[in-house]
């Protein structure tokens, strides 16, 4: 399969991707800049973290309009598959791709630290190859990360099985002592009705690598390969 990733002006998680993705995974990877205008023939999309634009105005809400998201969305319209991590979760949700969308934080802090996710979706590539009998250790580094959505849409995704990971304790408890930022239902990812677009705020990237003793992420980039 062959990936773009997407620089925008302000991400810092585009390398980590590439890596992850080129020398971990195996893939072939395309480096994308977001003024293109041209996916250059990928399959999937994958829009990494950072602080696009300096999060000015509302994260993700310049980015929008970066050229390169017309093609994204052309490109998820027809079912092709896109994944935003952190700060592209957020310009997933400002471009209409992902519904709902990401607050500040209930404490009104960044957050930096790992927490634990329970895989939700069973039908979703990103979190059907998943074990729901363990947690996944990732870490989340975000401002703005709270999910939130009318009460109509959270049951709307949850009747289609669009909730794909939920912050939880090490053993798999769902509830507000260990959500880490107020996001409703403890939501930490989502796709869409399709289930080609996948957003999260954690990073996988992050947590994909021998070398730092952690490969728990690993293992949600190989549940998306098989499953896509």
């Amino acid at each position: 399969m062959k990936f773009g990733v997407v620089t925008f002006p302000g991400s810092n998680c585009d390398e980590d991707m590439v890596y992850v993705l080129q020398d971990i995974m195996g893939q072939k990877v395309e480096r994308l800049w977001h003024k293109d205008t041209d996916l250059k023939g990928v399959d999937f999309v994958v829009l990494p973290g950072g602080f696009s634009f300096g999060d000015y105005l509302r994260s993700g809400a310049i980015a929008k309009l970066s050229p390169i998201m017309t093609e994204v969305i052309n490109h998820a319209n027809k079912g092709g598959f896109v994944l935003g991590v952190c700060n592209g979760f957020q310009i997933l949700t400002e471009s209409g791709l992902l519904e709902g969308a990401l607050l500040h934080n209930n404490n009104q802090k960044f957050i930096c630290k790992n927490v634990f996710l329970k895989p939700t979706s069973e039908t979703a590539a990103i979190s059907k190859g998943l074990s729901t009998d363990r947690t996944f250790k990732i870490p989340i580094a975000h401002g703005e990360g709270r999910f939130f959505a009318s009460d109509d849409t959270i049951k709307k995704i949850e009747d289609n099985d669009q909730i794909i990971f939920k912050y939880c304790s090490e053993d798999g408890i769902v509830s507000d002592e260990f959500n880490p930022n107020g996001a409703l239902k403890n939501i930490a990812g989502i796709t869409n009705a399709g289930k080609n677009v996948f957003g999260m705020m954690p990073h996988p990237e992050r947590a994909a690598d021998r070398f730092i003793a952690n490969e728990d992420g690993k293992l949600i980039f190989e549940s998306l390969l098989k499953y896509c």
